[in-house]
Formats: structure tokens, C-alpha cells, sequence
């Protein structure tokens, strides 16, 4: 049973840091690209940062500089730090898997919400 689990959203004041992890089982992470995608109430759900199988990493333009995405084959774990957090940055955050082979492999979790707030 593939699952993925997203832990560590939470309240922050604006300029605060988070670290939010995603715990994966069910399948070979090792083989898969990982990315956070977050959607914001009345918004359409947007990649966040992507690490690929490789553990090559890109970045949508509005975190590039303040996020940092990594993975963790060995724990089958996944993380986005993020500083200097903005109030735009509020969102639910879910964790992604996807894999291209013969066939398109996708897996999401049930997200957190990240609220940045004074």
C-alpha cells in the first residue's frame, strides 16, 4: 500500500523557518522524482520545488533562494526547509511521487497546511 505522509506545517510569523518532511512506503523511492506542490485557498495547486531521482533539484521562482528541497533514500524520507517565510506562503503543502517508465506513476499525500501569520 503506497502512502505518503506529510508532517512538520504549523503557524510561523513572517521572516520564520519550517521544515516539513514526507514519509514515504509502498514503493521504490529510490526510483522516483519527489516534489512539494501547495495549494492556497481559492487557487490552483502549484509545483513548489522538485528533487529527482538523482537528486537534481529546481525551484518555482517566488521560493527560489529560501527553500531547500532534499530527500533521503536510506529513510524513504523527503524535505522542503523553508526560510524567510512569507505570508503568501500560506498553503496546504503535499508531498508528490512520480515515476515515467512504460507507464506514468503518480502518488500524493493529504498535505499540511503551512499559515504564515503575525
Amino acid at each position: 500500500q503506497v502512502q505518503l505522509v506529510e508532517s512538520g506545517g504549523g503557524l510561523v510569523q513572517p521572516g520564520g523557518s519550517l521544515r516539513l518532511s514526507c514519509a514515504a512506503s509502498g514503493f521504490t523511492f529510490s526510483t522516483y522524482a519527489m516534489s512539494w506542490y501547495r495549494q492556497a485557498p481559492g487557487k490552483e495547486r502549484e509545483l513548489v520545488a522538485t528533487i529527482t531521482s538523482a537528486h537534481g533539484s529546481n525551484y518555482a521562482d517566488s521560493v527560489k533562494g529560501r527553500f531547500t528541497i532534499s530527500r533521503d533514500n536510506a529513510r524513504n524520507a523527503m524535505f522542503l526547509q523553508m526560510n524567510s517565510l512569507k505570508p503568501e506562503d500560506t498553503a496546504v503543502y503535499y508531498c508528490n511521487a512520480r515515476r515515467v517508465r512504460v507507464l506514468e506513476l503518480i502518488y500524493w499525500g493529504q498535505g499540511t497546511q503551512v499559515t504564515v501569520s503575525s
